[in-house]
């Protein structure tokens, strides 16, 4: 099929994981056979080389609140590439990848990776019903009805009037031939010897909870334990404030933000990962823990036990055995205290990290997503000709 696959606010090259997404799907879609245009921001380097062909489309101004009114670019788009497929983004004032499907007559993909619906106490569905109409709400239900597929890691966040055969649950996932144990390359720390090395690596956003991490360090020093170090890769609006808390703390790297193809050999040298996600700080986590956690994946495929707090969707996808380094965000030490576990248990540690490995292979590839969203598209295409 010649799929177009409209994710204009996301950056590639680029360090989010919207972007290892999009790069991931497409190529990914690409290999099982089909043909692939993307339509992209361009990123700090060269589109990738793999098997999709990119195409530079931003929305107006970087904003991608303004992603809409490149719906007649996207539209032409799709008629020269007589395209059978129209993929795009979700997002609130998007819907143009939509509203080309229609106009073309192509299969209407939507992935939708952020809430459609309002969470409660929502300051955008307030402002919305002040405006009476709530055109907010109308256009989100408008892209989902045009949608003959929606694909999301959880069906919560979608309108209940969507029905159940045009979606499909699919988790994200990892590269795991990049992604392994003793993966090779540069690093941009140290791994002090003696010491188990844990690993943040993501967004700095409240939600990610990286300043968790640093906190359980400084648990650690305090009870005296001098055997754990972490690691804290990325960049976002929360590095000031983790790297202030981390002041005068010995132990803790900030890296900044690195280039996903170095990460492979990044997460190759550390001993375990750290995802401590920390839903109170995100209202709309109220409605599902609804995003799928790429960090979690790549962990996984690296070999690393994951250290993460008992949500159940969390445990779910890393699966039996792992109970005792999910542990109870709200009990105090909680996080110092499954570091320390894995510190004082190495045959534990590596049984887990094998554990994990095996896990991510088997369920959580990027090519098993493929594959289970190539079915789906087909099975929606085969809906619209019946």
């Amino acid at each position: 099929m010649r799929i177009v696959y409209a994710a204009l606010d996301q950056r590639v090259p680029g360090t989010t994981g919207g972007s290892v997404h999009v790069t991931a799907v497409a190529e990914g879609l690409a290999a099982l056979g089909h043909e692939v245009d993307v339509l992209a921001t361009p990123g700090p380097g060269p589109f990738p080389a793999g098997p999709a062909r990119w195409h530079a489309l931003a929305p107006p101004l970087g904003l991608r609140h303004l992603r809409v009114l490149r719906a007649d670019a996207v539209r032409a788009f799709a008629e020269r590439a007589r395209a059978d497929v129209i993929i795009e983004r979700y997002h609130n004032f998007g819907g143009e990848g939509m509203r080309a499907a229609l106009a073309v007559g192509a299969v209407a993909v939507l992935e939708v990776n952020a809430p459609v619906i309002d969470y409660p106490g929502s300051p955008k569905a307030r402002l919305d019903k002040a405006l009476l109409i709530e055109p907010m709400r109308r256009w989100r239900d408008r892209q989902c009805r045009m949608a003959d597929l929606l694909v999301t890691p959880a069906a919560e966040v979608l309108p209940a009037f969507v029905p159940r055969e045009r979606i499909v649950e699919l988790e994200w996932g990892a590269d795991t031939e990049r992604f392994a144990p003793g993966a090779g390359g540069d690093v941009p720390f140290a791994k002090r010897p003696g010491a188990m090395l844990a690993v943040f690596a993501g967004a700095f956003r409240a939600w990610h909870g990286a300043i968790a991490l640093v906190r359980a360090m400084r648990d650690l020093r305090a009870s005296g334990r001098r055997d754990v170090d972490a690691v804290l890769v990325g960049d976002g609006p929360e590095l000031a404030r983790a790297r202030a808390e981390a002041e005068g703390l010995d132990g803790v790297t900030f890296t900044g933000a690195v280039a996903h193809d170095r990460m492979p050999a990044c997460l190759a040298a550390a001993d375990a990962g750290v995802a401590p996600f920390d839903v109170a700080a995100h209202p709309p986590l109220q409605l599902a823990f609804y995003w799928s956690p790429l960090k979690v994946f790549e962990y996984m495929a690296s070999g690393l036990p994951v250290v993460a707090p008992a949500i159940p969707r969390l445990a779910r996808i890393l699966g039996p055995g792992h109970e005792r380094v999910l542990y109870d965000a709200q009990a105090p030490r909680a996080l110092a205290e499954a570091l320390a576990y894995l510190a004082d248990h190495d045959e534990e540690r590596r049984r887990l990290g094998a554990l994990a490995r095996q896990r991510a292979c088997d369920e959580f590839s990027w090519a098993a997503h493929c594959r289970k969203l190539d079915a789906a598209i087909r099975e929606a295409a085969g809906r619209r000709s019946r």
